[in-house]
């Protein structure tokens, strides 16, 4: 489910680009808290524009014995 548009993930980049942490599109305005939270938003609505909003798969080592020792 993406309720994100491209043109609010343009609105959070000019914001990040020029220094700023208040974005506002489509007459609404939003006051992130840190450039920090500002770009994690990017990212999000990045990877879920890109369909890539699942969790990464986790990997693990698998131990192996002849059970003789």
């Amino acid at each position: 489910m993406t309720d994100w548009t491209e043109t609010e993930l343009a609105a959070l980049r000019r914001a990040y680009a020029s220094g700023t942490t208040r974005v506002s599109y489509d007459g609404k305005s939003v006051d992130y808290g840190s450039a920090e939270d500002l770009l994690g938003r990017i990212r999000t609505i990045e990877r879920a524009i890109a369909g890539t909003a699942r969790p990464l798969p986790i990997s693990g080592l698998a131990g192996f014995s002849r059970g003789d020792r």
